[in-house]
């Protein structure tokens, strides 16, 4: 079989898995948003009962590969009576590591805001959540953009990892097209080919969303 029509034959399936990985991709980015932002503020809270599960919950997920994390969700937890669906497990997993990520990002962002606009806000009578929300939340976020864009461009990347619990996305599915045309270097490189497209994409994306958290500060200048 020639490339054009090898390429040709795959294409339905392994774009129909690239729909899938994006899916799964936004749906962590999602989740992973929706828990870093809190972990990270529980991980500078000025106390310590809300610090320390914040900090174990980070640990624990930087220090595990995901695959095992994946494995853990979707084939350990039925075992306690917990079980989830394919997606439903990708989909938590992804965004549970992502989160942990997220979070350490802000995390750092916020720690390079000096003290100075702390008590500066103390002394026009904020208080601390008024503080974090109005003063230092807006400049962090500009500051932890990047590193917080490169976490959730590689979620498009760790999306190919789900396909070991047999989640349909476009590893899995140019799989499906090798098994049928035993071509997998062609194959393996297309896929590739898109996952770099993918995040080609969300590179774009992240350089829109920094000029624009930019842009008023360069007026300021």
């Amino acid at each position: 079989m020639d490339l054009p029509t090898l390429l040709r034959d795959a294409a339905p399936t392994m774009l129909t898995g690239a729909g899938y990985t994006l899916l799964f991709a936004l749906a962590a980015m999602v989740g992973g948003l929706a828990i870093g932002v809190p972990v990270a503020l529980l991980r500078i809270a000025p106390w310590t009962f809300l610090r320390w599960p914040a900090t174990l919950y980070v640990s624990a997920m930087r220090g595990t590969p995901l695959l095992v994390q994946i494995f853990v969700i979707y084939y350990g937890l039925p075992s306690v009576g917990i079980e989830f669906t394919p997606v439903t497990a990708g989909v938590l997993a992804l965004s549970l590591n992502s989160g942990a990520y997220l979070s350490e990002s802000l995390r750092g962002a916020i720690a390079s805001i000096g003290q100075g606009q702390w008590r500066a806000a103390f002394s026009l009578g904020l208080g601390y959540g008024q503080t974090l929300a109005h003063v230092v939340l807006p400049q962090a976020l500009r500051v932890a953009v990047p590193s917080m864009s490169n976490t959730l461009i590689s979620l498009i990347k760790d999306t190919s990892l789900v396909s070991v619990i047999a989640l349909t996305e476009l590893m899995l599915a140019t799989k499906e097209a090798i098994a049928t045309s035993f071509q997998p270097l062609p194959l393996y490189l297309a896929a590739a080919a898109i996952y770099w497209i993918l995040s080609l994409v969300f590179e774009q994306l992240q350089r829109v969303a920094e000029r624009r958290l930019n842009r008023p500060h360069a007026q300021h200048r």
